[in-house]
């Protein structure tokens, strides 16, 4: 049985994804930033080439195909809103953010070796699996095609662009494509499955958190971090009772701006501010006020000419976008929601935006294939665990699923 498995490569995991969208690594902030607000895409490849004039002189065909230049291309990494959010929160992005948009895109990568691995296509599953258990974030394989001319001209005129080296564009390949491909032949591992997370001993007690009231500033490092594990900041009571969570998920759909919010409010009000609703207009003052009893002009200016406050459209557009489709008739599944009370959120949303607003909980002894399902239609590599009364447990990541069915796989090998 696991023979089918192991004989797989990378390549099969690949079949039908996008190319990878890049911008270059001399790119600034600010192009960085436009790109990001028009485009789909969540994340954008950065890539550092050397497109100097090399011929591979013993290539006589076509330099439209593969094989003629030989320059080198590299990604280096990849970018997000959140990435400039957390970038402009810093203090003296704050006082000058219009000098700090002009930085290059590289200030916003971080510092972690490894996160980005190139894989060819002919690697196998387990491979991959170990690239990722040694803390690859993200494996980068190149889908063989070729490329015109015309297609060539295009790819001039835009900021980011399908990236093309040697007639090969690149796509991702995530801890997400494995776990679902899994799921696809859960059977294989009877009983795995059917085991609790807690008897599997994957629920991790090693998460990120803050307190309700604190400032959501004093936890600006853990949002960048939770954004390089794809994972998420729990925001809990004074009780260790989980409230909600700052995710990097839902900050992707905000505008830039919504960095002021980070630098003036408590991580509460933040979580209403950055709610798929749209921020409550007293948010909205509250933080302005704030800017300009702290002289923050610069940054008071920038969230004052923002295209908008709330993250309604930007939210919308998400929801809305081909790769979520799938998951519009998907099964309800729980999500953490505390009635009446000051802790009380609104859950007028469709399951997409409730995802975005509320934490994805399950219980110790929730199922691995529930916690899997629950992860995979929600879109995040993460579930919390909480206790009957909402206590904070732990958290169920990829990750540590990951280690379990790569165990797995050697003990039916």
């Amino acid at each position: 049985m696991a023979v089918s498995l192991l004989e797989h490569e990378v390549s099969d995991l690949c079949l039908g994804k996008p190319a990878l969208r890049s911008l270059a690594l001399t790119t600034t902030v600010a192009e960085a930033l436009f790109a990001l607000k028009n485009c789909d895409d969540n994340f954008l490849s950065v890539w550092n080439c050397d497109h100097t004039e090399k011929i591979n002189k013993d290539y006589k065909g076509n330099c439209e195909e593969e094989g003629c230049g030989v320059g080198e291309c590299k990604c280096v990494g990849k970018v997000s809103m959140v990435d400039v959010i957390c970038y402009l929160c810093k203090d003296e992005n704050l006082l000058f953010p219009s000098d700090a948009l002009k930085a290059p895109v590289s200030v916003l990568l971080p510092e972690i070796p490894g996160m980005v691995v190139h894989v060819e296509p002919t690697s196998s599953l387990l491979e991959a699996i170990d690239l990722i258990l040694q803390g690859a974030k993200n494996l980068v394989v190149p889908i063989k095609t070729r490329y015109s001319s015309r297609r060539k001209q295009h790819q001039k005129l835009s900021i980011t662009s399908p990236t093309i080296h040697n007639g090969r564009e690149f796509c991702w390949l995530t801890q997400e494509d494995i776990i679902r491909f899994f799921l696809s032949s859960i059977g294989l591992f009877a009983p795995l499955p059917a085991l609790s997370v807690d008897t599997l001993g994957i629920i991790s007690t090693d998460f990120l958190t803050i307190d309700y009231h604190s400032p959501a500033i004093s936890k600006l490092e853990a949002i960048s971090r939770s954004l390089a594990d794809e994972t998420s900041v729990a925001v809990t009571d004074s009780d260790g009772i989980l409230i909600g969570e700052l995710s990097p998920f839902t900050l992707a759909c905000c505008d830039y701006s919504v960095a002021a919010a980070i630098a003036t409010l408590s991580s509460g009000d933040l979580m209403a501010y950055i709610d798929c609703g749209g921020p409550p207009e007293d948010l909205v003052k509250v933080v302005m006020a704030r800017l300009k009893e702290r002289g923050l002009e610069g940054m008071l200016q920038e969230f004052t000419n923002s295209s908008c406050y709330s993250t309604t459209s930007s939210c919308q557009s998400q929801s809305s976008s081909s790769s979520d489709e799938e998951y519009a008739t998907s099964t309800p599944v729980s999500t953490l929601h505390r009635s009446g009370g000051k802790y009380s959120r609104s859950m007028s949303y469709s399951a997409r935006m409730v995802r975005r607003s509320e934490a994805i909980v399950c219980h110790p002894k929730s199922s691995l294939v529930a916690v899997m399902i629950q992860a995979i239609a929600h879109r995040v590599n993460y579930v919390w665990v909480i206790e009957d009364d909402c206590s904070l447990v732990g958290i169920v990541r990829f990750y540590d699923m990951l280690r379990v069915f790569r165990e797995s796989l050697e003990d039916m090998a």
